[in-house]
C-alpha cells in the first residue's frame, strides 16, 4: 500500500494540541479546526481565583452545550468517538494551581467540570512550590505532597510545565501516576529558565509521561523568527534522548502572538504579565512573537506533518508526536 501523502496523513491523523491558551478566547476555535486539530485543550486558568475559574468553566459548558461541532472530553475515548464524528474535543487544563486556593476538595470538583490536566506552578512560587521563573528552587511543599496524591486519585494529569526542577523532581517522586511537560523545550536545543535539563525529561518519560513541544519563539532559540525546522529540532532532540513515545505537541498559541492582536495590544498584555511579575523580561523577551515560520498560527498545523515526512520521521512516528502518544497517556490516567 503506498504511503499516504502528507495532507492525508494529517486529515488521518489524531491531532492533539495539548495547551491552547488562543483557544480561550473562543473566537478562534475557527482556527484550530481549519488546522485539522482533533483536541483542543484551551488554557482556563493560570492565576485565577477559584471564583473566576468557575465563572470561565461555566462559560465553556454553555458554549460546547450550544455548538454540535463539539464535544467536551472525559476519557480517551471520547477522542475517537470526536474524530470519528467529525467534532472537535475541548478539553480543559490549568497553568498553575491558584484557583485551588487551600482546599484540596476542590480538585474532584474541577475533575467533574471536564478539568483533565493541572499545572503545579505558573513561573512563580505559590502554595504547592516554586515555579521555573522563581529566585529559589525549593521543592514541593506538604500542601503540593498533599496535591499530587490528590490529583492522581481525581485522574488529573500532574504538569510540570513552569515550574522549577526540584519542585517537578519530587512531583515526579510522589506521583504514583505518569507526569508530564505539557509545554517544555529542552535546554540542550536552547538554554531559557523556561526550558527543562535532560534531567527532568529523562526523569518524565521514566512515568511514562509525555513532553510537549511549544512554539514559542523564546523557548526555541535567539532568532526573532524561528523556523519550522527549529521546531522540529525539538521534537527530534526529546525523541533521541528518550524515545519517539515520549514527544507530543503543546504548542502554546497564544492571544498576544503575532498574527492574532495588534503590536501595541499585544504590548499592553506583555506589560501587564511583567508588572505582575508572572513574566520576567530576560525570560520573556517582548512582542512581538512570531511562532516557527510555516506553523504561526493553529489553521497551518499541516505543514508540520509535511515537513515531518520530508525530515525522516516514518508515519507511525508522525501520528505518534501528533496525538497517539497523548491519547496513550489519556487512557491510562482518564481511562478509555
Amino acid at each position: 500500500m503506498p504511503a499516504p501523502s502528507p495532507g492525508d496523513l494529517h486529515a488521518e491523523a489524531i491531532v492533539i494540541d495539548a495547551v491552547c491558551p488562543l483557544a480561550a478566547d473562543r473566537r478562534y476555535l475557527g482556527w484550530y479546526r481549519e488546522g485539522g486539530v482533533t483536541v483542543t485543550v484551551p488554557t482556563v486558568a493560570t492565576t485565577e481565583s477559584a471564583q473566576s475559574t468557575f465563572r470561565t468553566i461555566a462559560g465553556w459548558k454553555r458554549a460546547i452545550a450550544a455548538d454540535p461541532t463539539l464535544m467536551p472530553i472525559r476519557r480517551a475515548g471520547d477522542v475517537t468517538a470526536a474524530k470519528s464524528a467529525g467534532r472537535m474535543g475541548i478539553a480543559l487544563h490549568f497553568q498553575g494551581t491558584a484557583p485551588i486556593e487551600d482546599d484540596l476538595d476542590l480538585v474532584e470538583v474541577y475533575k467533574e467540570l471536564g478539568v483533565g490536566v493541572i499545572g503545579l506552578c505558573y513561573n512563580v512560587k505559590n502554595r504547592v512550590g516554586d515555579g521555573a521563573d522563581e529566585r529559589t528552587d525549593c521543592g514541593l511543599s506538604h500542601f503540593g505532597v498533599a496535591l499530587v496524591k490528590r490529583l492522581n486519585e481525581a485522574g488529573v494529569i500532574v504538569d510540570c510545565s513552569h515550574t522549577g526542577l526540584r519542585t517537578s523532581l519530587d512531583a515526579i517522586e510522589v506521583s504514583r501516576q505518569p507526569v508530564v511537560l505539557s509545554h517544555s523545550n529542552p535546554c540542550g536545543i536552547h538554554r531559557s529558565r523556561r526550558n527543562v535539563p535532560d534531567e527532568l525529561i529523562k526523569a518524565i518519560a521514566a512515568t511514562g509521561g509525555i513532553i510537549g513541544t511549544a512554539g514559542f519563539p523564546a523557548f526555541l532559540g535567539t532568532e526573532t523568527r524561528p523556523t519550522l525546522d527549529r521546531f522540529i529540532d525539538a521534537i527530534a532532540y526529546v525523541a533521541d534522548l528518550v524515545g519517539i513515545d515520549h514527544t507530543g505537541l503543546g504548542m502554546d498559541y497564544y492571544l498576544g502572538q503575532h498574527e492574532v492582536l495588534p503590536q501595541e495590544q499585544a504590548q499592553a498584555m506583555y506589560d501587564d504579565a511583567v508588572a505582575a511579575g508572572v513574566w520576567r523580561a530576560d525570560t520573556y523577551p517582548p512582542p512581538p512573537h512570531y511562532y516557527p515560520e510555516g506553523i504561526s498560527t493553529p489553521r497551518t498545523l499541516p505543514k508540520l506533518t509535511a515537513r515531518m515526512l520530508r525530515r525522516g520521521f516514518g508515519t507511525d512516528e508522525i501520528r505518534k508526536v501528533l496525538g497517539l502518544n497523548w491519547m496513550r497517556l489519556y487512557r491510562t490516567i482518564w481511562g478509555e
